[in-house]
């Protein structure tokens, strides 16, 4: 009767090569504030892209929605349905543009300036809490590198 080799068992598993995985991190990092920011902007009633929309349109009354798609990298069957929403809701409003009478201008109505105002402060605390090993300078690296990824 032939004995049976030991089988190897793990004390501490080895991590190294996925921690050198720009995605992997990336990943982690963004699941570590994802679900809570989705639990905080809940009784907002707005998704990620749409706290994205909202922001973006505060900052920039009259975008447009081809403006937003190319900001948020969205493509525009899957913005119409978003603004729909939003204008149903009455957070949005759209006007004609001022230059190009082809396209929409989008404004905030007072209703969702005030909730973009309220769900980025939500957001700026909730960074603060996620961002809060890091320090000001390294947080403003780690973006500063992030965005020389996907731009």
């Amino acid at each position: 009767m032939s004995e049976r080799p030991e089988l190897p068992s793990v004390e501490q598993v080895d991590t190294s090569y996925l921690e050198g995985l720009l995605g992997y991190n990336a990943r982690r990092a963004a699941l570590a504030v994802i679900d809570i920011f989705i639990e905080r902007m809940a009784p907002y009633g707005l998704r990620p892209v749409d706290f994205s929309v909202l922001s973006l349109i505060r900052r920039n009354p009259g975008i447009t929605s081809r403006q937003l798609c190319a900001s948020l990298g969205i493509l525009p069957p899957n913005l119409v349905g978003l603004v729909n929403a939003l204008e149903k809701r009455e957070l949005i409003r759209r006007e004609p543009h001022p230059r190009d009478g082809r396209a929409m201008g989008l404004h905030l109505t007072g209703a969702g300036q005030k909730l973009a105002q309220d769900a980025e402060r939500t957001a700026t605390e909730l960074e603060s809490q996620a961002a809060g090993r890091l320090t000001p300078t390294e947080l403003r690296t780690l973006n500063r590198l992030l965005k020389k990824v996907y731009e």
